[in-house]
């Protein structure tokens, strides 16, 4: 959707509502609020065009990615919750601009399907982590009361052979005290202390809007808001296994 699409009386609830969201505290952001469908993907073969840049959301059944994704868009359905957790198999793009996207990766954990479909999943998983030349960071959403379970740990592996930032997002976390929930985050921050430099953690909340504004900060920075898109170069993005 470009700005060429807002007309004058949208353009006008757009600065109404802004304005009251400054006044409240929560300031919206204009560039996230314009994410919308592109495409499903089952197999990285199916997926859009490798070029600009994107950033992937990945986190086990139930732990808030959806949430998440919609907290940080200012939107209440761009990414759907499945009746069934763990049950939706595609990778989901979501463009921003002609140049940027991000990408709603498959969750499991919960999901009673054949142990084969899950390495199915894997398989396909990693091949985009590792392969797609677009990919700038990668977002591991957790609930801040059950972090890095074994699906956190193979996505930390995958993003760290591939050489990617990582941001851990520790969600629902106005479900602890003040002081159990920074107590959870330095845990998990000495936890994944082998990839300092390439990893950050931070709480967040959707219902409370906690970390909303950081999160973006962030996912400005890997997708060059703002900036010119130069075209990715042709070498792997995998390096060499030990």
């Amino acid at each position: 959707m470009g700005d060429t699409d807002v007309g004058p009386s949208a353009f006008l609830r757009l600065q109404v509502l802004e304005l009251s969201r400054v006044r409240s505290g929560l300031t919206m952001n204009p560039f996230y609020q314009r994410a919308h469908f592109l495409t499903a993907a089952a197999r990285v073969e199916q997926c859009p065009a490798d070029e600009g840049r994107e950033v992937a959301f990945a986190g086990r059944s139930n732990a808030g990615k959806s949430s998440a994704i919609n907290a940080l868009c200012h939107q209440s359905a761009l990414a759907r919750t499945s009746k069934t957790p763990g049950r939706t198999q595609q990778l989901i793009f979501f463009e921003l601009d002609e140049a940027r996207r991000l990408v709603d990766l498959p969750g499991y954990g919960y999901a009673k399907v054949p142990d084969s479909v899950k390495r199915d999943w894997q398989h396909h998983m990693a091949a985009y982590l590792e392969q797609r030349r677009s990919l700038a960071g990668l977002v591991v959403v957790m609930d801040i009361r059950h972090p890095l379970s074994e699906f956190d740990r193979q996505m930390l592996h995958w993003g760290g052979r591939a050489d990617l930032p990582m941001l851990l997002l520790l969600t629902k976390a106005d479900k602890l005290k003040t002081g159990a929930a920074r107590a959870t985050q330095h845990a998990v921050e000495r936890a994944v202390s082998e990839l300092a430099g390439r990893v950050e953690v931070m709480l967040f909340s959707a219902l409370k809007r906690q970390g909303v504004e950081p999160v973006q900060g962030r996912l400005d920075r890997w997708l060059e808001v703002g900036a010119a898109i130069e075209p990715p170069d042709t070498l792997p993005r995998i390096r060499p296994s030990d």
